[in-house]
C-alpha cells in the first residue's frame, strides 16, 4: 500500500516519465499485492494550493488567516525571518472523513546559522481553530492532533536528538506542550528532518487510516518517502479543523507553505473491522493514559443517547399526567368541601 501511495504521489507531481505500458503493468502488480485496497480523492475544500485565490480575503474563502501571514502567488508565508512573529492559516470547513492523508509541501529558510534559527511550525487537526498561543503560534492544551516541525533545541543537554525534528502529539485538552523539553514528555514519536535552507522541494505526509497514524518525509530531493512515525491505536474524532501555524522568538526563519493537499482514502474493511470501528468523541491513543479520560469506557452511541433521551421525555410526560390527575382530584375535593 505504501508503494502504491508513493507511485501516485510521484505521478501527481509529474516526476515519473515512463512508458504507459510499464505504468499500467506496475499498477496491476502493486494493486494485486496489497492486502488493503485503497483509493484516494483530492478534497479541494480542505486543500490549500496555488495561486491561493481569495485566501483569507473574502467571505467565500475556505481558509482564514491570522497574525503575520503573507500570501503571494508562490507561497503562503506563516512568518517572515524576523523576531517575535507568529501566523496561522485555518480551514473553515470541518473534516468528517474517516480515513485521510494530508500532504504538506513546505520550505523553511533564513539568514540564521545552524541552531541560531527558530522556532518551527505545526500542522493541526483540532477541535478549535483560530486561537493563538505558545505552541508554534497556536493554543496550548489543544484537543486533537498536532504535528510539529521543531527547528530549535530548547533542552540544554540535548545529545541524542538532532534538530530540526518532526514529532506528533495527541491531546484531549488536558496535556501541556513542554517547550523546555521540546515536547518530549507528550510526543508519540518522531524523526530528525534536515529541512532548512534546501534548494529542492521538501514534503511530509500525515496519514490516518484504520486508527493508525503514519508520518513519512521526502526531504532529500530523491522523490522517495522515508518512514518517520507509525503509531497504531490513535483515535481522532471527526468534525475537527485542519490548520497550520508558526512562530519566531529571539531567533527566526521564513516558514513557507507551498501547499496542503488533503486526500480522502477509500479503504476496504472486513466486517469485524467495521464492527470494531466505533465513533470517537474524545481524542486518545491506545495504551497511553491521558489525564481525565477513562480509557476503559466506550463512548455512548447515537442510538443509546436517543433511547436515554426518549425515555427521559416519556418519564417527564408520565409524571406531568400524574400531577395533573392529582391536581384535578384536589380541586374536586376542595369544591365539595366548600359547598
Amino acid at each position: 500500500m505504501a508503494a502504491d501511495i508513493v507511485r501516485r504521489r510521484l505521478w501527481a507531481r509529474g516526476r515519473w516519465k515512463v512508458p504507459w505500458t510499464f505504468l499500467f503493468l506496475a499498477s496491476l502488480l502493486l494493486q494485486t499485492s496489497c492486502a488493503d485496497q485503497t483509493e484516494e480523492y483530492l478534497k479541494r475544500e480542505h486543500s490549500l494550493t496555488k495561486p491561493y485565490q481569495g485566501v483569507g480575503s473574502s467571505s467565500s474563502s475556505l481558509w482564514d488567516l491570522t497574525g503575520n501571514v503573507l500570501v503571494t502567488p508562490q507561497y503562503v508565508r506563516l512568518t517572515p525571518d524576523q523576531q517575535s512573529k507568529q501566523g496561522a492559516v485555518w480551514n473553515r470547513v470541518p473534516c468528517y472523513l474517516r480515513d485521510w492523508e494530508l500532504q504538506v509541501h513546505f520550505k523553511i529558510h533564513g539568514q540564521g546559522k545552524k541552531n541560531l534559527n527558530g522556532d518551527g511550525f505545526a500542522i493541526w487537526y483540532t477541535k478549535d481553530k483560530m486561537q493563538s498561543g505558545p505552541v508554534f503560534g497556536s493554543k496550548d492544551n489543544f484537543v486533537g492532533l498536532g504535528v510539529f516541525v521543531d527547528t530549535y533545541p530548547n533542552e540544554e543537554k540535548q545529545h541524542e536528538r538532532v534538530f530540526p525534528y518532526i514529532s506528533a502529539m495527541v491531546s484531549n485538552g488536558s496535556l501541556t506542550y513542554d517547550h523546555s523539553r521540546d515536547g518530549r514528555p507528550t510526543e508519540l514519536g518522531g524523526c530528525t528532518a534536515m529541512v532548512r535552507n534546501l534548494d529542492h522541494d521538501t514534503f511530509f505526509v500525515i496519514r490516518y487510516v484504520k486508527r493508525r497514524l503514519t508520518i513519512m518525509i521526502d526531504i532529500d530531493g530523491k522523490h522517495e518517502w522515508k518512514d518517520c512515525l507509525d503509531v497504531p491505536g490513535v483515535r481522532l474524532p471527526r468534525g475537527y479543523y485542519f490548520g497550520a501555524s508558526a512562530v519566531t522568538g529571539d531567533l527566526s526563519d521564513n516558514h513557507d507553505l507551498i501547499s496542503l493537499k488533503l486526500y480522502q482514502l477509500s479503504v476496504t474493511r472486513s466486517p469485524d473491522e467495521e464492527a470494531a470501528d466505533k465513533e470517537v468523541f474524545i481524542p486518545s491513543v491506545d495504551n497511553m493514559k491521558l489525564p481525565g479520560v477513562d480509557q476503559s469506557s466506550e463512548p455512548m452511541s447515537g442510538f443509546a443517547l436517543f433511547i436515554i433521551v426518549f425515555f427521559s421525555i416519556l418519564g417527564l410526560v408520565f409524571a406531568a399526567v400524574i400531577l395533573l390527575i392529582v391536581y384535578n382530584k384536589w380541586q374536586e375535593r376542595s369544591r365539595k368541601h366548600f359547598y
